[in-house]
C-alpha cells in the first residue's frame, strides 16, 4: 500500500509566506526558507510553494524564492503561481523546484498541460484546480481562477479527467468554500474527482486538526495539504502522521 502525504503549503507574496480566507485578507505568516525546513524537521513529506500573486499582478514567480526555500530543503517541492509558459516552468525546476503546478493558465490554453508533459514529464506537471460549488449542497462544482476571483463556467469534474488526459500527473484540488475557513475539506468534491481520474489527487482548504485530515484521505485523497494548523503553531506533520497512524492509515514515519 502507498504511503499518504502530509504536504504543508506555502502561499508567497512578495517573497513573504502570508495566509487568508478564501484567498482574501491576507496576512504574513512568515521567512518561506525558515518555514519550509521547520516543516521538513518536523516530519513533511513534501512542500507546496504558491506564489498567490504571480497570476493576479501578471508577474513571474519569484525564482530567487524557489532558490531560497530548495537550500535548506531535501524533501519534493511543487511550485505554482504565475507559470504561462514552458520556459517559466523550466525556470523554476532550474531553482530547485521537483514540480510545477498551473492553474490559470492552463484554463486559458489546456495544451499548455501537454507541453509541459512533453518536455518535463507527466510527474513533473501539477494541475491545479480551485472548484466552488455552483450552489449550496448541490454536487456540482465550477472552476475558479484568478485567486477565486473568476469564476469560469467549467465543470470542475469533466476539467480534471481533460486536464490529466492532456499530461497532468498529479492533481491539486482546492475547495474554494472550505479554503481557510477551518472547516473541513470538501470530502465530497474529493470522492468525485479521486473517482474521475487514475492519477494521485492532493486535499486542499479547510484544515483543522487531524481528524479533517482521516476524513479527506477516507474520501479518496493520495495526500492532504495544509497551512494554518502549521504556520499557526497547533501541530506539526509528524504529530498528524501519528494519528493518521493508528487510524489505519499508512503513513512515512
Amino acid at each position: 500500500m502507498l504511503t499518504r502525504r502530509i504536504i504543508p503549503c506555502l502561499d508567497v507574496r512578495d517573497g513573504r509566506v502570508v495566509k487568508g480566507v478564501r484567498f482574501q485578507n491576507l496576512r504574513d505568516a512568515g521567512d518561506p526558507a525558515d518555514q519550509a525546513a521547520h516543516y521538513e524537521a518536523t516530519g513533511a513529506d513534501e512542500l507546496v510553494i504558491l506564489d498567490v500573486s504571480a497570476t493576479a499582478e501578471g508577474r513571474a514567480n519569484a525564482a530567487h524564492t524557489v532558490a531560497a526555500v530548495r537550500a535548506v530543503l531535501g524533501i519534493p517541492l511543487t511550485v505554482g503561481g504565475g507559470i504561462r509558459a514552458v520556459d517559466d516552468a523550466a525556470r523554476l525546476l532550474e531553482a530547485g523546484a521537483d514540480k510545477v503546478s498551473v492553474n490559470t493558465a492552463a484554463v486559458d490554453d489546456p495544451s499548455l498541460l501537454t507541453r509541459l508533459s512533453e518536455r518535463f514529464g507527466a510527474q513533473c506537471t501539477v494541475i491545479a484546480i480551485d472548484a466552488a460549488r455552483r450552489a449550496p449542497g448541490v454536487a456540482a462544482w465550477e472552476v475558479v481562477t484568478h485567486a477565486g476571483t473568476r469564476r469560469t463556467g467549467m465543470d470542475a469534474i469533466a476539467w480534471a479527467r481533460e486536464a490529466v488526459a492532456r499530461g497532468a500527473g498529479e492533481i491539486l484540488l482546492t475547495s474554494w468554500d472550505q479554503d481557510g475557513t477551518r472547516a473541513g475539506y470538501d470530502t465530497e468534491l474529493l470522492t468525485a474527482v479521486s473517482e474521475a481520474v487514475p492519477v494521485p489527487v492532493i486535499a486542499s482548504g479547510g484544515a483543522a486538526h487531524a481528524a479533517h485530515l482521516v476524513d479527506a484521505l477516507h474520501a479518496g485523497a493520495d495526500a492532504v495539504l495544509a497551512a494554518s494548523i502549521f504556520h499557526d503553531g497547533e501541530t506539526t506533520p509528524s504529530a498528524l502522521k501519528a494519528v493518521l497512524a493508528a487510524a489505519g492509515i499508512e503513513v512515512r514515519r
